[in-house]
């Protein structure tokens, strides 16, 4: 049926790879209908692999679109490869994606975090500074082939760790994604409990019960936030998108009455130049490192998953571009934070560092709605886009026929409690050191072994139906499906972070020194290792 065909587009414009002049093709040879009971479209859709066939040659230019015949446990519609009319993502429009994802509580607390452990108000904008400058590059690396294959991380992770093997580091992801989607929805859910009548604050749903370990009102409100997000999830990939793009201008203009506000009340913002290092050398250096890891970690997630993002982009230049600007958006929004949060020492005579109290504490009815507005966007931004597609994603690509996009999302909102993110929460420490450091031990091995597959091994060029297919002849079925390399690398690459994550638990009393300078540079060294093994090993085992 027309109604039901793809036809498959040759496109060679300036942002793919130049190919050898072809011979000329019929019509006939690239339209044709897709396969019965494969997929269900109603609209003749184009399908643009930005690529040339990976050395084995399978997916050549040119090649009957029937043969490109995906496995239907390895792919729904979230799944396959992005279609012209879906890459849409101009420059612009990625940069708004990361605004939007920037401008949230925890961006806000990051360098007031550092400063509270006894840095200066420059040491802990520099720190943040120069974390998402080095994140910049792995980001706009791992992004690359979701621009030019149309692909997102799970379908991405199947060349490097195996058809199947590719559930581990998509699962180990989502994990770490429920985990931040409870942190974001927590501070959500503390919104709307600041903005509830007295009466009901004061009733007894509001005493903590040492078991859950906060209020029973607390954990409504915290699950009333959280599936209110779904409100945007609901409408899949394009509902987020548009919501993004709207949110990011509104939260600029947000910021800036804040920033006004605090400039005004406490004449003048020199009283965060007065913020001086409480620190020794070598103390701030001890500091500093860790500091460095949790705050590459504090993207981490969505640096590995950027492709879910990046395969709607139009051209590898805008979403290069896009994404330059993370380092800005994230020291400027720090610097905000900083600086407001400095100046309520002025204004209330303590320092007010969460700013959900602190809008609380200005009061009147404009500005709480005013906040409510603000921190429900600013989180859900942050929310939905870093915490909310991986995870989904992730479970799509468990069990494409039984999770849809909004299943999965379902699941994410429910599981998240596991977190109990208000524990997580309790202090500045507990935050960068357990969760942020804790975490970039098991995503730093993924990054390394995807990266090194992808450039180091495969030279940019995949197979995008051996990424479907579940032929033991495809390239990526390797042993059953499991990429031996991959599995090693990625367990040897954990290994050495652990028994300082143990000792940062209290699991351990003691470790020795060389364990807790790994832990403490657990991205770094976890990424790089597991990057060198996985060389060594595929270098041997890869034809």
């Amino acid at each position: 049926m027309a109604s039901k065909c793809i036809i498959f587009h040759l496109s060679l414009h300036s942002a793919t790879p130049q190919y050898p002049k072809l011979p000329s093709l019929s019509p006939t040879s690239l339209s044709l209908a897709v396969k019965p009971g494969k997929f269900k479209t109603k609209r003749c859709a184009i399908l643009t692999p930005r690529a040339s066939s990976s050395s084995s040659g399978r997916f050549s230019i040119g090649k009957r679109l029937d043969e490109f015949d995906p496995h239907p446990k390895l792919t729904n519609d979230d799944l396959l490869p992005t279609l012209p009319s879906q890459r849409n993502y101009h420059w612009w429009r990625l940069a708004s994606h990361w605004i939007g994802i920037v401008v949230g509580v925890p961006a806000y607390y990051m360098a007031g975090s550092l400063v509270d452990l006894g840095m200066a108000w420059w040491q802990g904008i520099a720190t943040v500074v120069a974390a998402n400058m080095i994140l910049l590059v792995p980001l706009v690396l791992t992004g690359h082939p979701g621009t030019k294959y149309g692909i997102s991380f799970p379908v991405l992770a199947r060349s490097s760790f195996g058809i199947r093997g590719a559930h581990v580091p998509t699962s180990l992801s989502a994990l770490v994604g429920c985990g931040w989607y409870g942190i974001e929805s927590w501070i959500g859910g503390e919104a709307i409990y600041l903005f509830l009548p007295n009466s009901i604050k004061q009733s007894s749903f509001s005493q903590v019960l040492p078991w859950l370990g906060t209020s029973p009102l607390e954990f409504a409100c915290f699950m009333a936030f959280s599936f209110a997000q779904l409100a945007v999830v609901w409408k899949g990939m394009e509902g987020i998108k548009t919501f993004q793009k709207y949110a990011a201008p509104i939260l600029m203009v947000l910021t800036s009455f804040l920033l006004v506000w605090a400039y005004v009340k406490a004449a003048g913002l020199g009283h965060m130049l007065t913020i001086s290092s409480r620190l020794s050398t070598s103390e701030f250096w001890s500091l500093f490192f860790p500091s460095l890891t949790a705050n590459i970690s504090f993207w981490a997630t969505i640096a590995l998953n950027i492709p879910d993002f990046t395969r709607f982009a139009k051209t590898q230049w805008d979403q290069i571009i896009g994404q330059a600007g993370l380092p800005i958006f994230m020291g400027a929004f720090t610097c905000v934070g900083l600086a407001v949060t400095s100046s309520t020492q002025v204004i209330f005579g303590h320092v007010i560092s969460n700013p959900i109290q602190l809008l609380g504490q200005i009061g009147g009815f404009t500005t709480m709605v005013l906040a409510i507005l603000g921190i429900s966007l600013a989180t859900m931004t942050t929310n939905i886009a870093a915490n909310v597609v991986p995870p989904a994603n992730a479970l799509v690509n468990l069990s494409p026929s039984n999770f849809t996009f909004r299943r999965a999302a379902v699941f994410t909102a429910l599981f998240c409690i596991a977190f109990q993110p208000w524990r997580l929460l309790k202090s500045s420490e507990s935050f960068i050191y357990t969760w942020l450091v804790g975490y970039s031990a098991l995503l730093g091995p993924i990054f390394g072994i995807v990266l090194a597959d992808y450039y180091l091994i495969r030279r940019t060029k995949l197979s995008l139906d051996d990424l479907y297919s579940l032929s033991p002849d495809g390239a990526y079925y390797y042993s059953g499906g499991f990429n031996s390399a991959a599995m090693i690398a990625l367990v040897i690459g954990i290994l050495p972070a652990i028994p300082g994550f143990l000792q940062k638990v209290g699991i351990l009393s003691s470790v020795s020194d060389i364990f807790v300078v790994i832990y403490n540079n657990a991205w770094f060294f976890t990424s790089s290792s597991a990057a060198l093994l996985y060389w060594i090993l595929a270098s041997l085992t890869i034809e």
